[in-house]
Order: structure tokens, then C-alpha cells, then sequence
């Protein structure tokens, strides 16, 4: 693995031949931490968007669970 630093990105470098699974899920990681570091939301934003979702959820698979 070669990993090179620029003045505007970082380059990581692997060989072929790696579980292409595990990039994929480091890349994932590594995504989702570069639009954490530019967000602006609060705990107390996050916390009602997962109310929210989950309501969401809940509404539309209950039937699945409860009879």
C-alpha cells in the first residue's frame, strides 16, 4: 500500500488483488466521516431526524409485526 499526501488530496494506492468488499466498506467509512467533519448539525438535530426516520419506519412495517 502506497499512500501519498498532495497539497489537495490524499492518494492511497493498494494492489488488485484486495477483498474489494473491505475498500469498499473503508471507502464507505471515510465518506461518511469527510461529510461528518463539514456538518453543522447538532445532537439535538440528529436526534429528531432518527425520531423521525424511525417513526417512518415504524408506520409503514408495522402491519408487518403486529397483527
Amino acid at each position: 500500500m502506497v499512500i501519498e499526501r498532495t497539497d489537495r488530496e490524499v492518494i492511497i494506492r493498494m494492489p488488485a488483488n484486495v477483498n474489494y468488499e473491505g475498500i469498499q466498506k473503508m471507502i464507505d467509512l471515510m465518506s461518511l466521516r469527510e461529510a461528518n467533519a463539514r456538518s453543522v448539525a447538532t445532537q439535538e438535530d440528529i436526534d429528531l431526524l432518527a425520531k423521525e426516520a424511525n417513526s417512518g419506519w415504524w408506520a409503514e412495517n408495522r402491519n408487518r409485526y403486529i397483527n
